[in-house]
């Protein structure tokens, strides 16, 4: 089953892991929507400014590090997404807190990996 994923850090150097993951979501057939702060594509898909209104997300994975989430965080909560992915690096314990008091599940893992083992 698909699950639509919206990026958060995305950008369009193949170096960044925002890059790589959106990537990767393609390559096994999620819908992606990359977010980021400086406008490009990232194999044909736009990367979007701002935060815009995306409907029936399911995941949201994150590569924006901890002292940069709180701009992000009553947007990623109004995205009603079912979890947010904590890639390596973004583990925020305020930010898991908040996420599940609005029943959202938070999860310490890396995106790449969960890709490349099959338990996305």
């Amino acid at each position: 089953m698909s699950k639509k994923t919206v990026v958060i850090g995305a950008s369009t150097n193949p170096d960044r892991y925002g890059y790589m993951a959106t990537v990767a979501l393609q390559r096994h057939n999620h819908p992606v929507v990359p977010v980021g702060i400086k406008e490009g594509e990232i194999n044909g898909e736009k990367i979007l400014l701002g935060k815009p209104d995306i409907k029936d997300v399911e995941t949201v994975t994150l590569y924006v590090s901890p002292m940069n989430q709180p701009e992000w965080y009553d947007y990623i909560i109004s995205l009603k997404p079912e979890r947010v992915i904590f890639n390596p690096g973004t583990e925020n314990p305020e930010f898991e807190n908040l996420l599940r008091k609005n029943n959202i599940e938070p999860v310490e893992a890396c995106t790449l990996v969960m890709l490349s083992i099959g338990n996305y």
